[in-house]
């Protein structure tokens, strides 16, 4: 530590230069975090009037409350035989990032709904999801293909760039960010009346997002302030400033999970069902076995990707790897590394360089004081103002851990309540094995924090709120495994 001044930094924007249309719609930022650093693009070039039509026209209940297409089951023949072939009108805003990603938004609902409208007619019927569409066709894999390539996407609906962070628009631009507020711009099933299931899930999500803000500025403070420092503990005052870069990422984690419990009263678990059937993938997925043909690209050969998903969302990924919390090699941790792919080049960027700089400079180590001398502080009759400062260190990175597992706790519960009991279908929409892929992430966490504290509790703990958080954690671990093992043996899954 303290001889890092070669480190390279990451150009984290203050001003998020909302005007500036030659930046990428999404780049990191202090003030909105993982957000799009400016609201989404709304209204399309003229040129795509007939893209806006056909999503205005698509979900199952549009915006004035009548049945749409889907609802119809007559959007894959609107598409067939009256929707053109817009993509010699894309390269005119190839200079226009913000608008390629509004573009890309909008042709991934429309690819989504074409390909899982047939499933979605069986899912309304009762009957099994059975096969979708096979073939993409020319007016929509060209125009998506094109797109995509300039934002930097896959050619498939992503959480970040279309189904959620690039989703919504504001009603009243002078009322802000706050959730009254947000509107969907897209929809499939009757999101576009904010109180819908359909929108409460979206805009919560968004919601969570906009504290990103203080989370990436405490990160990276932390980083700052480790990697400047000339000894193992550093000084008072850097350990206190330390120690306000750890409380503001706690604070924000706080935050994002008290709007995280606000779904169960905005999207109702018996609703989900009904419009998931259009976020699924291709990849790992039944109703797409051998892939889809994007026509007119890879040489007619099928591609796959997979679809979207909150687990895409870097919050947590950020936290991951800023705490160095060991996953274990399974093949359950092989899909986590695939998600990473699925996010704006910027996040992905910013979530590697996190990643790369808290082990450049022993961030955990300098965190937790573990210099080979791990219980200082308890052999001490009277603690000096260092053992203190390193205490309070110690005892907010346990609660951070601890505000990553209440977030992956509360997603386990989203996928028991909102999924496991309403489907046997096997898989998430990404792609994931339901029953297992949340608890491993899980139960990594929950490992570590036990690990750590064990090693940096001393004779004299860490505390009242870490002895607390430390009994929870632990009785839930048990609480999880006797679930997953319940679930495992219902649907004859293994575990890993």
């Amino acid at each position: 530590m303290g001889s890092l001044d070669n480190t390279p930094t990451f150009p984290i924007l203050h001003d998020t230069r909302p005007d500036d249309v030659s930046l990428p719609a999404f780049m990191v930022s202090t003030t909105r975090g993982f957000l799009p650093r400016a609201d989404p693009i709304v209204t399309l070039p003229t040129e795509f009037q007939p893209l806006e039509s056909i999503l205005q026209r698509m979900p199952i209940t549009t915006l004035d409350g009548t049945p749409g297409l889907l609802a119809k089951g007559t959007l894959g023949d609107e598409v067939d035989s009256r929707f053109p072939n817009l993509a010699g009108e894309m390269d005119k805003y190839s200079h226009d990032l913000p608008m390629m990603n509004a573009l890309y938004r909008d042709y991934s609902f429309l690819a989504s709904a074409y390909l899982l409208e047939p499933c979605h007619q069986r899912f309304v019927k009762g009957e099994p999801y059975g096969l979708g569409r096979q073939v993409l066709p020319a007016n929509i894999s060209h125009p998506i293909a094109r797109c995509a390539e300039i934002c930097g996407f896959k050619p498939f609906m992503e959480y970040a760039g279309s189904y959620a962070l690039y989703n919504y628009r504001l009603e009243d631009p002078k009322k802000g960010m706050e959730y009254s507020n947000l509107r969907l711009i897209r929809a499939f099933e009757n999101g576009l009346d904010p109180t819908s299931s359909e929108a409460g899930f979206v805009l919560v999500h968004i919601d969570m997002v906009r504290n990103s803000g203080p989370l990436v500025d405490g990160v990276t403070k932390c980083l700052d302030i480790a990697g400047a420092t000339s000894s193992a503990r550093g000084t008072p005052d850097e350990r206190t400033r330390f120690n306000e870069g750890l409380t503001s990422v706690l604070t924000a984690l706080q935050k994002i999970n008290a709007v995280m419990e606000t779904m169960w009263a905005k999207s109702s678990p018996m609703a989900y069902t009904s419009f998931r059937t259009f976020i699924f993938g291709i990849t790992s997925q039944s109703m797409f076995p051998d892939g889809v043909v994007y026509e007119g690209l890879n040489d007619g050969k099928p591609l796959s990707f997979r679809g979207e998903s909150g687990a895409n969302d870097s919050m947590v990924p950020l936290m991951d790897n800023m705490l160095q919390v060991p996953m274990p090699e399974t093949p359950l941790t092989e899909i986590l590394s695939d998600f990473r792919e699925y996010r704006p080049s910027n996040h992905k960027a910013f979530l590697l360089y996190v990643k790369e700089r808290s082990q450049a400079v022993g961030l955990k180590d300098f965190a937790l004081g573990l210099d080979g001398d791990n219980n200082t502080s308890s052999s001490e009759t009277d603690e000096n103002d260092d053992e203190s400062l390193l205490r309070e260190s110690r005892s907010l990175w346990i609660q951070i851990l601890n505000q990553v597992r209440d977030f992956r706790w509360r997603h386990w519960c989203f996928a028991r309540e909102y999924i496991l009991k309403r489907t046997s279908h096997p898989t998430a929409t990404g792609g994931s094995p339901i029953v297992t892929w949340l608890p491993n992430q899980l139960e990594a966490v929950l490992e570590e924090m036990a690990t750590l504290y064990e090693k940096t509790k001393g004779d004299k703990g860490l505390g009242r709120v870490a002895e607390t958080v430390m009994d929870g954690a632990m009785r839930q671990r048990e609480t999880l495994r006797k679930e997953v093992d319940k679930y495992c043996q219902e649907r004859g899954v293994s575990r890993p």
